[in-house]
């Protein structure tokens, strides 16, 4: 199959069944790109979330855009982004058309309040696959002591999560790497 078509169907399939935005889609595009295509190990699809969600913007389109560019080069990076994008775009535009009939429908109400569960489901599984790495690679006190204050920072005093990544980032790259030699 070509390469190109490969990538839309990829990012096609994780933007047309993402629903919630970006970071639903996160663990369609793992399965996507590490189980299925094997176009990166489970370490690099991780370094590109980190490095993605260090950015400002949607992080599905940010993750499209590289991973596509990483395997088809810059018309991988279109298509990626093409295919990420046009699901939305299509069901935005046929959804906002027929807003104003079915807005107050029991069912529509019905389905979105079904969806949350499993959008909770999906990012409960990514976070715990992330908890399990972190163990390995920082240990489990480091790894939970940064869960435990990312998430007062975030939930419970309101700071940005925007904030916390920039401090976590800064603090990497200023505390020694553990086991590096000292020049």
């Amino acid at each position: 199959m070509n390469m190109q078509l490969q990538i839309f169907i990829a990012f096609f399939r994780s933007g047309i069944l993402g629903f919630g935005g970006g970071p639903t889609t996160i663990p369609l595009v793992h399965k996507e790109v590490v189980t299925n295509y094997k176009w990166m190990t489970d370490e690099e699809f991780s370094d590109v979330i980190s490095i993605g969600n260090t950015l400002p913007g949607p992080v599905a389109t940010k993750m499209a855009g590289y991973i596509g560019y990483r395997v088809g080069g810059w018309l991988g990076l279109v298509t990626a982004l093409l295919a990420t994008v046009l699901p939305t775009v299509v069901l935005m535009i046929i959804l906002l058309s027929s807003l104003k009939q079915f807005s107050e429908s029991k069912f529509v109400s019905g389905m979105t309040n079904g969806v949350i569960p499993i959008v909770a489901v999906m990012m409960g599984a990514l976070t715990w696959d992330f908890m399990k790495k972190a163990k390995t690679s920082l240990g489990l006190k480091i790894a939970a002591l940064i869960f435990i204050l990312s998430f007062i920072a975030i939930a419970l005093l309101n700071i940005h999560p925007g904030i916390v990544i920039a401090v976590l980032l800064i603090l990497a790259l200023a505390l020694p790497v553990k086991g590096a030699d000292a020049s």
